[in-house]
């Protein structure tokens, strides 16, 4: 296995990511769309896309984005896996032909989201929502948020999530492709890092990191479990 990592801004980097597939010594390359170039595509057989806070529709300032759009066509349509994150998930919808336009607000913080019923069903969501300690799957569970644009579920895409302020959080398309609106990979230095300067309450923001992270972490690496091909659930 062979992982291509794409960083669309340098201060978001694959974060817990990255930690699992060392951690499994998961063959990856992180190229830094901005300056570096993709030598061989067909190399990897799994896409994963991070955040960054240009928008999608700002692909004539950063041109890399289209190029991004055609790896996620290229790998969908020999059914390798994707995984999209926060921008991540915006280039798989408007690769996949869904519009991506401006949120009613930002949402920004640790905020529940919904998983769906088409959610319950997918194995790898369902590893995501189970409590790592309890074992309970839960309906609702608490995320990392950074996002002020949203986008419309792809045709023949799956809804897996939504939020009071954000109904599409998640969709998977066919069996291989993923996409989070929300941050599944971030560690607790990018949370404190990212936020230092936006207009949130810096102390609850730190009381609900130090109470969540651990287990919001082990959810994350469950998924990964699966999502990677690690284990069969």
């Amino acid at each position: 296995m062979s992982v291509l990592i794409c960083k669309n801004i340098a201060s978001e980097g694959p974060g817990t990511i990255e930690d699992f597939l060392k951690a499994k010594n998961i063959a990856y390359t992180i190229v830094e769309m901005a300056t570096g170039d993709i030598a061989n595509p067909a190399d990897y057989d799994t896409l994963v896309m991070m955040g960054g806070p240009m928008s999608v529709n700002e692909d004539d300032i950063f041109p890399y984005i289209k190029k991004e759009e055609q790896l996620v066509r290229d790998f969908i349509a020999v059914g390798k896996r994707v995984l999209g994150v926060c921008l991540g998930a915006q280039i798989m919808a408007k690769a996949l032909g869904s519009r991506v336009y401006k949120g009613a607000q930002k949402e920004i913080g640790w905020y529940d989201i919904d998983i769906t019923e088409e959610g319950l069903m997918d194995e790898r969501i369902k590893c995501l929502a189970k409590h790592p300690d309890t074992g309970d799957i839960g309906r609702n569970i608490k995320v990392f948020h950074w996002h002020g644009e949203t986008f419309d579920i792809p045709q023949g895409a799956v809804r897996l999530a939504s939020s009071a302020l954000y109904p599409n959080q998640a969709f998977r398309h066919g069996n291989n492709a993923y996409a989070f609106q929300f941050h599944i990979e971030v560690q607790k230095i990018m949370v404190y890092e990212w936020l230092k300067n936006e207009a949130v309450d810096i102390e609850k923001l730190k009381t609900e990191t130090e109470s969540l992270y651990d287990v919001y972490t082990a959810r994350a690496c469950k998924f990964y479990d699966v999502f990677f091909g690690n284990s069969s659930h």
